[in-house]
């Protein structure tokens, strides 16, 4: 049932839909208008085709800077990761180590390893920590710590010498004991 809907004010721009034409499907073209529309179909198609192509390439550059991104960035993650723990390790053997008492069995020690190391020299000098020395000359009154055929060994305190250590002097050089020293040598050592 149709009914007739009144308005209060004519509507502006109307136009009558008898003159309005439906866009044709293409089997109702002609034929040249039937070519041109599959030419211009085909040419949408490779149109996006191509799109979806450079897209496509576009993600595939995409993905292998990621993939390269994290290739390089795994060997830096483990060369940090081996150097933090080599870190942690030092520093808790420093800790386990300057947490032990100093005896004069582990002054002797240094000093036996320090000697080890001094080509034949007919004056060494020990340079010990005024408590360690004094530690080992309880100890052994003669502070007789010898190593091989060290003619003349004098042992002296020295403050530049930390508690556990000892610095040997030759006319031909230095042999450093000390604690810290070796500390350094180790990190330098395990970090290279």
């Amino acid at each position: 049932m149709a009914q007739t809907i009144q308005l209060p004010k004519p509507l502006r721009d109307i136009r009558s839909l008898a003159g309005a034409v439906a866009s044709p499907s293409p089997l109702d073209l002609d034929t040249p208008d039937r070519a041109a529309y599959e030419r211009g179909r085909r040419e949408g198609e490779e149109s996006v085709r191509a799109q979806l192509l450079a897209q496509r390439n576009e993600f595939l550059e995409l993905q292998r800077g990621a993939l390269q991104s994290l290739r390089d960035a795994i060997p830096q993650v483990v060369r940090d990761t081996e150097t933090a723990l080599i870190t942690l390790g030092i520093e808790a053997a420093q800790r386990l180590v300057g947490g032990l008492p100093v005896s004069a069995e582990m002054i002797e020690a240094v000093v036996r390893e320090a000697l080890s190391q001094v080509e034949d020299s007919a004056e060494i000098t020990v340079l010990l920590n005024a408590d360690d020395l004094a530690l080992l000359q309880k100890h052994q009154p003669e502070a007789g710590v010898t190593s091989g055929d060290h003619s003349h060994t004098e042992f002296r305190s020295s403050p530049e010498v930390t508690r556990g250590g000892c610095i040997v002097q030759t006319r031909f050089g230095v042999v450093d004991g000390r604690r810290e020293t070796k500390t350094e040598l180790l990190k330098k050592n395990l970090v290279a």
